[in-house]
């Protein structure tokens, strides 16, 4: 008997959040699939009908946030993207739970590598010197400064709003940090 798809995919969505909930509050390796199972309401035979292991779930989990970030780009029909529009697509109610997980202490340095992949650099508005030998430290440092930026802003509960917060960042490249110092 063929389960119904609503069903399949509640389930499916189920084991995401659970294990999203666990990767926010420790390492992968300490997560098992029985204590997802337990979690979850479902046994681990189910599990198993979804993911081979945690680490299948963890690239599902990867999988789904780029490419939603991708499709919600892909929907601005714009040609040229900043960083921070980038990190506007990923500011969504649906994508925290999963971006708490995969920014958040235990999440891996390869998913922060696979989001610096994904904005790639031709769709970046970056003014910086094209073909001179310090262009990948620029980039670099516009990446990783803005991912890092947002990463605080999640781990502080989203502590100033979405506009306060890309205002900040847009500032903080055009002007520096001088302004926010009182003489």
């Amino acid at each position: 008997m063929q389960k119904q798809p609503e069903i399949t995919e509640k389930t499916r969505q189920k084991f995401v959040e659970i294990f999203c909930e666990l990767y926010s509050q420790k390492p992968i390796e300490k997560i098992s699939v029985q204590e997802i199972a337990n979690k979850s309401g479902y046994n681990r035979s189910t599990f198993y009908q979804y993911f081979t292991d945690i680490y299948e779930l963890l690239d599902t989990v990867e999988n789904d946030l780029l490419n939603d970030m991708k499709k919600e780009m892909a929907n601005k029909e714009l040609s040229m993207h900043t960083v921070q529009d980038t990190l506007y697509c990923l500011d969504k109610r649906e994508h925290l739970l999963v971006l708490n997980a995969l920014l958040g202490d235990y999440g891996s340095a390869r998913f922060l590598k696979r989001l610096k992949n994904e904005i790639t650099l031709d769709q970046l508005e970056l003014n910086v010197p094209q073909n001179h030998s310090l262009t990948p430290y620029f980039i670099e440092f516009y990446l990783t400064t803005s991912l890092s930026l947002f990463r605080l802003w999640l781990q502080r509960q989203q502590d100033v709003s979405s506009g306060e917060f890309f205002k900040l960042v847009e500032n903080l490249y055009s002007r520096g940090i001088t302004p926010y110092f009182k003489e």
